[in-house]
């Protein structure tokens, strides 16, 4: 019987947050752009899709008009507004108030394992960034808003160097406490390596809802993948064409890229479907090639790379 692993994917949100060619869109079209990305890739078949975040626009304007990316995917797909979970990550409860107002019915949550990342990031330590995290959770799960959490740093900090696994442990045993309902565990500077995948998901415990989230900024996400597949992990979180990175770590680019994870996970016979739904890959890099003409952007996927030369021929 095939490994089922479940695909979040990330690409309009941390994909697209940390393009400058992005930031220049008038609001209307940047939201626009991303609704359509957005309803691309859950056309492809992929029921997790960031969709955006309630933050400032002055600080990540490439995340302004997310009310409208909600708006434009409820009137314009319900089929997919009703099947599938487009999440929204949410800084604060201004955050939260404005995702619940655009009819966000899933949410993220964040904190990292370093303060020194938590301050430069979001202007607070761990332990305030834990109070503020309660608090949404506990509203948002009040009004029937289910709650992801991502946890930065995971593997390392761009200002601290490694970090210790036992900080990553109670910040996510406190937001499971709050009642999240998954974790994700991010290699944020793209650091890790599979044998500090092993060291570090062992000392987790089991039966924790887990995803992981890893950078390839030094080639070794997909490895890292595998590893923490084999360490037990069934979410994976990745992003089209491998877009992304990080704002607040310099040279942390490039998210591991759906399609790279796809070809890996069907050449190996695990499964990615959900119900009736398997994920297309050809569809992931029509979305992902799509999304590079508009904002001339360059994939680094390299079986985006591939897939483009095969239709030249």
């Amino acid at each position: 019987m095939a490994v089922d692993i479940r695909v979040v994917e990330v690409g309009a949100r941390d994909g697209l947050q940390n393009e400058p060619s992005f930031k220049s869109l008038p609001e209307e079209n940047l939201a626009r752009v991303r609704a359509d990305f957005v309803i691309a890739l859950a056309d492809a078949g992929i029921i997790d899709v960031e969709a955006g975040a309630f933050v400032r626009p002055d600080k990540i304007p490439q995340m302004a008009a997310t009310d409208k990316v909600l708006s434009l995917l409820q009137s314009e797909r319900p089929d997919l507004w009703n099947t599938r979970r487009f999440w929204v990550l949410v800084p604060n409860m201004k955050g939260l108030e404005l995702a619940m107002q655009a009819g966000a019915k899933h949410i993220s949550v964040f904190t990292a394992t370093s303060n020194a990342f938590n301050e430069r990031n979001i202007k607070m330590s761990i332990e305030d960034s834990l109070s503020v995290i309660a608090d949404i959770t506990s509203s948002a799960k009040e009004a029937g808003v289910e709650v992801r959490g991502y946890v930065s740093t995971v593997w390392g900090c761009p200002y601290t160097g490694d970090t210790d696994p036992k900080k990553a442990i109670f910040i996510t045993e406190k937001l499971l406490e709050y009642g999240v309902s998954e974790v994700s565990l991010g290699d944020t500077i793209g650091v890790a390596t599979p044998n500090r995948v092993n060291t570090i998901l062992r000392e987790f415990q089991k039966d924790w809802p887990l995803a992981v989230h890893f950078h390839d900024t030094r080639g070794t996400a997909i490895a890292n993948c595998l590893r923490a597949i084999d360490e037990g992990i069934r979410v994976v979180d990745s992003s089209a064409g491998g877009l992304g990175g990080c704002p607040y770590a310099k040279g942390a680019s490039g998210n591991l890229a759906t399609e790279d994870l796809l070809y890996m996970l069907h050449g190996m016979e695990y499964n990615t479907r959900v119900g009736n739904t398997r994920i297309d890959t050809d569809r992931i890099c029509e979305a992902g090639e799509v999304i590079a003409e508009r904002l001339q952007l360059h994939l680094p996927s390299r079986f985006h790379s591939a897939w483009k030369a095969a239709q030249r021929k």
